[in-house]
């Protein structure tokens, strides 16, 4: 694998270089590969213009790209059939974990210590780098117009009052197809990171907090009681249709919360003056999130040389730059200068170390799969009343005895 790898930095040193590609190393190498990506509309457009026609264009290797909101089902079948892509967007540290543990997904020669924390230890599975960072995101953020509102605010109690009025209404949808109740996971990750800071985060995270604790059943409660007009039709509603109403004329609602990515924020909007964010809670740590790019392919060189392409600052700064696009990057080499400037370049400097900032990877992304499907599933029913909260800690305890707790180090789960 390191081998494959290094031929491919030979071909892929720069850009320029890719197009002698097929001609490095020994052997027959194929001029075709395939990736698997969750993103769809603005966000595939933007990957696929930016980032994948160059690299095609240059290299003169053909990418099929295999688009599915389904991810991890459609990804598990493909594995279990013998007959996964190349390459694989991995949405969740869990599942670069449950993959490389299968011994499906191919060890990578790539230096973690080229990206910044922590997205550099969640790269590794028993300390030998499995996938790579290629787009990175801030969750714990807070969108409002300023046309209607001038600033939001950050405190659990400054968020209150303001959602005890009744002309407030948080734009809040739950339904993403296999995924669904992800926003309210993210909302509740939220709470706890303010009320317990990473201390208490990562105490839940692996296993030593329960589900029934207190404290944990408390961030339950508090999410209901700040989005209580908006929580009974929440789970029929697709998340980024009602995010993207607080940017409606007039406003269909007064604020959002979570990433950009997830906005849906429609292209004749201007940043700024249409819609604006403040961080979560100054002071407490920030969620952070990935998407990983993993290698399936055993003998496929054009693979490598694809995932090395991805990897590098150039792709990196092509995708933050191209238009449209919402997305960031963990590489240490892409700066915030290297962003529009903006709303995005300012949401990039929350990514940096010397941010003032404790960042802390997403908690439903660093569960075990078969816990954050049962966490999503959680939330929905809380939301539509199906079951008690007594109920849902409860069954949450009892999956998460029996799968394990976050396959993530502690210390790596945040990072100060």
């Amino acid at each position: 694998m390191r081998a494959s790898l290094a031929r491919a930095a030979c071909c892929a040193a720069t850009l320029g270089l890719l197009a002698a590609a097929a001609g490095c190393g020994s052997g027959p190498q194929a001029d075709s590969v395939t990736i698997m990506v969750p993103w769809s509309g603005t966000e595939f457009s933007t990957f696929y213009q930016g980032v994948i026609k160059p690299f095609e264009d240059k290299s003169g290797i053909h990418v099929d790209v295999e688009v599915t909101r389904a991810q991890d089902l459609q990804l598990n079948a493909a594995v279990a059939a013998g007959n996964p892509p190349d390459l694989a967007v991995l949405p969740s540290v869990g599942e670069v974990d449950q993959y490389a543990n299968e011994k499906v997904l191919r060890q990578l020669g790539i230096d973690p210590d080229a990206y910044a924390k922590p997205f550099r230890g969640l790269m590794m599975v028993k300390g030998k780098v499995y996938a790579v960072p290629v787009k990175a995101d801030v969750k714990s953020l807070i969108w409002y117009d300023p046309n209607f509102m001038h600033g939001a605010p950050t405190t659990l109690r400054a968020l209150a009052a303001l959602s005890a009025r009744k002309s407030t209404h948080w734009c809040l949808g739950l339904a993403s197809g296999p995924t669904s109740g992800w926003p309210g996971a993210d909302w509740i990750a939220d709470i706890l990171l303010v009320k317990l800071g990473a201390g208490g985060f990562r105490a839940w995270l692996t296993g030593k907090l329960p589900w029934t604790a207190p404290q944990v059943m408390d961030a339950w409660t508090t999410w209901k009681s700040l989005v209580r007009d908006s929580l009974p039709r929440a789970s029929l509603i697709d998340f980024g249709s009602a995010a993207a109403g607080i940017a409606a004329s007039p406003p269909a609602c007064s604020l959002a919360h979570g990433a950009l990515s997830a906005m849906d924020f429609p292209s004749h909007l201007s940043e700024g003056k249409n819609y604006d964010y403040v961080a979560f809670s100054p002071g407490s740590p920030l969620q952070v999130s990935a998407d990983f790019v993993g290698l399936f392919a055993a003998h496929n060189p054009s693979a490598t040389v694809l995932l090395t392409y991805l990897s590098g600052k150039g792709a990196q700064t092509a995708w933050v730059n191209a238009v449209g696009s919402d997305a960031f990057s963990a590489d240490n080499g892409v700066q915030p200068a290297d962003y529009p400037k903006g709303i995005r370049r300012n949401i990039a400097k929350l990514l940096r170390q010397n941010s003032g900032h404790t960042l802390c990877f997403s908690a439903a992304d660093t569960m075990k799969p078969d816990l954050s499907a049962a966490f999503y599933q959680a939330v929905m029913d809380y939301a539509n009343g199906s079951r008690s909260l007594t109920q849902i800690g409860q069954g949450l305890d009892t999956i998460q005895k029996a799968v394990g707790s976050s396959p993530v180090p502690a210390a790596e789960i945040c990072t100060p």
